[in-house]
C-alpha cells in the first residue's frame, strides 16, 4: 500500500475549509447516525445486516459497522475480499459467481486464511459446473490447520455457499423454483462446501422512483424466494438463510419474515440517485454523508467552473447535485468534462458563486465514485465549521478481479 501524501499526513486537525480540492469527504457525524439507525432497524426487525463493502471499499469502515452490530461484509470481487481480509475483516461473503480456476484458487486460500483466524468465507453459485470447480479447488489447494499452522495438501475447509436465484435483476442466478433445487443438493453433497441458503437480490428495485413500485416489486421477490425455499426443504435439506435486499427496499425484506439478512450498503453514504426516490415512510432517515469538495476556478457572465469533473465522481446514475445552498441560491451542475464542472444559476434569484468559493457536491452514485479515490477525508463537526478527524483509506480501490 502506497504511503499517504505529506499533505494528508498533516491534514488531521485542520479546518474543513483547508481541505484541498477536489477531495472525497465524509461527514462523520452524518455517517455515524446512519450506522446507528441501520443497527437499530435491524435489531427491531430481528434480522442480520451484512453491509455491501463494494460501496465504501474500506476495511476501517467495515470494522466500524461490525462493532455496531453488522454481521460482516458482502463484496463482489475476490480482490475486494482479499483487500478487506488484509485489513482485518474476517467474515466475508462474495455475493457473486467465480468460475475461473486462478480466481477459485485465491478463493480457497482466502477461505483457509479466514478459517485459521476464526472467520468465514461465503460465495454464490448458479451453475452445476461452478459448484464442481469450487469443490475441486477447495479440495486441491488444501488449507492451513489452525492448531498446527501448516499446510496439508488434500485437507479442506468448509466454505459457505449460497445458491443465487434471479428475482428480477436479470443478471446472475437461476430462475426461482425448481431450477434451484438440484444446485442446493449438489452443494450439500460436495466435500468442503456447506449449503448456506439462497442469494435473492433485486438490484433494479432499489432505484424504482415510487415507493409503491418498490413495494410491489419486492412482494413478488418475497414470494419467489419463499417458494424456492419450500421446494428445497421438501427434499429434507434445510435452507438456513435467505439473504439479499438493498437500501431502497430494506423495509420490505425486513418485514417479510422470509429474509434473515439485509445486504444494504448505500445507506452509509447515500447519493443523489437515492435522494430522487420517493421515501418509504417506514424506512430509517439516512442522511447524505459523502461529498466531493470542489472550488470555483473560473467565472463568466453565464456560468462558473469548478475543479471537480468526471475523474472525481461517477456519472452513471446522473450528475452530482450541489449541496448546502439555500433554495433561492441553488446551482445546477452540468457536464464540464474530466477535470471541470459547469455551474449554472438554477432559479430567478440565484447567482453564480464567486471565484475561489468552496462548494460541496453529492455524487450521483457513491460506489464508483469511491473507487476513483485513494482516501476519504473524515470531518467531524459539519462541513461548515468542522475539522479533519480521520483519513480513511480506500483499501479495495481498483479491486476488479
Amino acid at each position: 500500500m502506497k504511503p499517504l501524501p505529506d499533505v494528508l499526513k498533516t491534514a488531521i486537525g485542520q479546518r474543513v475549509d483547508l481541505i484541498d480540492t477536489p477531495s472525497l469527504v465524509i461527514d462523520l457525524d452524518a455517517m455515524d447516525r446512519n450506522i446507528q439507525r441501520m443497527a437499530d432497524f435491524a435489531r427491531k426487525h430481528q434480522v442480520r445486516w451484512r453491509p455491501h463493502a463494494k460501496m465504501h471499499k474500506s476495511a476501517e469502515l467495515a470494522l466500524q459497522m461490525q462493532r455496531a452490530g453488522a454481521q460482516g461484509v458482502c463484496v463482489q470481487k475476490v480482490s475486494e475480499a482479499e483487500a478487506l481480509a488484509a485489513g482485518g475483516v474476517n467474515d466475508i461473503y462474495i455475493s457473486n459467481e467465480v468460475v475461473a480456476m486462478p480466481k477459485l484458487q485465491r478463493v480457497a486460500r482466502l477461505a483457509a486464511l479466514l478459517a485459521a483466524r476464526g472467520g468465514r468465507l461465503a460465495i454464490a453459485v448458479d451453475h452445476p459446473e461452478g459448484i464442481e470447480r469450487l469443490a475441486e479447488t477447495i479440495a486441491q489447494v488444501g488449507t492451513p490447520q489452525p492448531r498446527e499452522g501448516h499446510w496439508a495438501a488434500g485437507d479442506s475447509t468448509l466454505i459457505d455457499v449460497f445458491v443465487e436465484i434471479d428475482v428480477g435483476q436479470g443478471r446472475c442466478g437461476v430462475p426461482p423454483g425448481e431450477a434451484a433445487v438440484p444446485l442446493a443438493l449438489a452443494v450439500a453433497r460436495s466435500r468442503g462446501l456447506r449449503f448456506a441458503g439462497l442469494q435473492a437480490y433485486h438490484g433494479r428495485a432499489q432505484h424504482l422512483a415510487g415507493a409503491a413500485e418498490r413495494r410491489e416489486a419486492i412482494s413478488a421477490v418475497v414470494r419467489a424466494a419463499s417458494h424456492t425455499r419450500d421446494l428445497i426443504e421438501a427434499t429434507g435439506l434445510p435452507v438456513p438463510l435467505i439473504t439479499g435486499s438493498g437500501t431502497g427496499t430494506l423495509v420490505h425484506e425486513a418485514a417479510s419474515g422470509v429474509y434473515g439478512e439485509l445486504q444494504a450498503g448505500s445507506f452509509l453514504f447515500m447519493d443523489a440517485d437515492y435522494a430522487r426516490n420517493e421515501r418509504e415512510p417506514a424506512q430509517p432517515t439516512f442522511e447524505h454523508a459523502l461529498f466531493v469538495k470542489t472550488q470555483v476556478v473560473s467565472v463568466r457572465d453565464t456560468h462558473a467552473v469548478c475543479d471537480a469533473g468526471h475523474k472525481s465522481h461517477a456519472i452513471d446514475s446522473g450528475l452530482p447535485t450541489v449541496a448546502l445552498l439555500p433554495p433561492d441560491r441553488s446551482l445546477r451542475y452540468a457536464n464540464g468534462g474530466d477535470e471541470h464542472g459547469i455551474l449554472h444559476a438554477d432559479g430567478p434569484k440565484s447567482r453564480l458563486p464567486a471565484l475561489g468559493r468552496m462548494l460541496w457536491l453529492i455524487p450521483g452514485h457513491c460506489d464508483p465514485t469511491v473507487n476513483l479515490h485513494d482516501v476519504m477525508i473524515g470531518v467531524r463537526g459539519g462541513l461548515t465549521m468542522g475539522v479533519v478527524e480521520r483519513i480513511i483509506r480506500v483499501d479495495a480501490r481498483g479491486a476488479l478481479t
